[in-house]
Parts: structure tokens; sequence; C-alpha cells
């Protein structure tokens, strides 16, 4: 009964959530979109001519609203280049170059090579969160892998004055994932988007400058497969 419940809260929050309105209304395939618009537009992120790693992209919200920044006009091309990587599939969106796969794998990663083409990333996005198991100290253990994952690809790929944003929760490993952060970029911010809804302890980290940039691909050791799900 009590799941019941929440069931029927969280489909009324859903259906009556502005942001939800304004997503159909404007096109996105979820309002997520609006939270990397609000970041963006309070920290200049995204420019013309960058080229943009979006991990853990699907369904594409983030990429659409990349590539609407990146165009001069609506249903033009890019000034720029858009990748985005996941392991499960997506709709395609034009001018995104969509990579269906595991990132830490080798043949994945020489796929992003080819199509940078050399080129080092100017901003990498994350989104990504694992599924949830319900026991907190495993959840949290999971959060945190995949953001080490996301700061080791931005070791290897970013420029030097190149930037990451991701997602993290403050219930799950926040300090520790803010210290790591800390040590690996010259600048750290956090931000609470008004599209992160309330009750969330929903929040984004946004590192830029790289201390320690590497050259080379990234890899680490996968936790179980259940909790890769982005």
């Amino acid at each position: 009964m009590a799941k019941n419940k929440i069931n029927k809260n969280w489909i009324h929050d859903h259906i009556n959530d502005p942001y939800v309105k304004l997503a159909q209304k404007e096109g996105y395939r979820a309002r997520a979109a609006f939270k990397l618009k609000e970041i963006d537009e309070e920290e200049k992120l995204i420019k013309p001519g960058q080229v943009i790693v979006d991990l853990g992209c699907t369904p594409g919200s983030w990429g659409q609203y990349a590539r609407r920044k990146l165009s001069g006009k609506e249903g033009g091309g890019i000034n720029g280049t858009l990748i985005g990587l996941d392991m499960l599939p997506m709709e395609p969106i034009a001018d995104f170059h969509f990579i269906q796969g595991d990132f830490r794998e080798a043949d994945v990663l020489q796929q992003l090579e080819a199509v940078v083409q050399g080129q080092k990333v100017d901003l990498v996005l994350s989104d990504m969160a694992p599924n949830l198991s319900g026991i907190h100290d495993s959840d949290a253990a999971r959060m945190e892998h995949l953001i080490d994952l996301a700061i080791e690809f931005s070791q290897a790929h970013l420029k030097p004055g190149g930037a990451l944003l991701v997602k993290c929760f403050k219930d799950m490993g926040f300090n520790d994932i803010v210290l790591k952060f800390r040590a690996e970029f010259k600048t750290v911010t956090q931000k609470k988007p008004k599209a992160s809804r309330d009750k969330s302890s929903e929040i984004f980290l946004l590192g830029r400058g790289l201390k320690n940039p590497t050259d080379g691909m990234a890899s680490a050791q996968p936790l179980d497969s259940e909790g890769w799900r982005p």
C-alpha cells in the first residue's frame, strides 16, 4: 500500500511538474535539459567550436541542449564536436556522435579517439547515476565509483583548462567526492539548479582547470554490472 501511494505521488508530481511540461513544449527528451541549461547560463560552459563529451548520455536531453548551443540556427549544422557515450541505446540526434558501449573499454575509447581526431576535450558532462539497491553504503560506493571514472576520463582527455560537470547526491559520499574534485581541479563549484527537485539530494559539481592532466585512455576496474546503468 505504501509503495503504491509513493508511486501515485510521484506520477502526480511528474505530471504537474512545470519542467516536464516545458521539456515537452521545447522538444527536449527529459526535464534534465533545464538543469544543464541553468548551470550553463550561470557558468558559460558551452561555446561554439568546443569538443564536448557526454558520459551516460541516454536519453539525450543534455546532448539536445548542447547541440542547440553549438548551432547557429535551428536545423543548421553545428560549430563544434558533440560525442555521447552510453551502454544503453539512444535515438539519434543530428550532428551528435553517439557511441554505444562502456567507455572503460578500449574499443569504445578507440571509437571516441577516431571522432575527436587528436583534439583534447573542452567539456565533459556526466549525468550518470547507478541503479539503486536501497543499501546505502553499496549505492554510495557505486556513485563514487562512477564519478571516479568521470574524473579519470577527464584527466586523460580534457584540455588543461577544460571542465567536468557531474551529478552527485548529498547523501552518497558527497564530502569524499568534493575532496577528490578539489585534489584534481583548480576551482570547484557546487550547483543546485531550480530544475532539480527540492526533495532530491541531487547536486552537481563543476570542476575547472586540471591540476594534473595526463595522456592516454582512461581505465578502471568495474563494480558488478548492476551498478552500471546510467
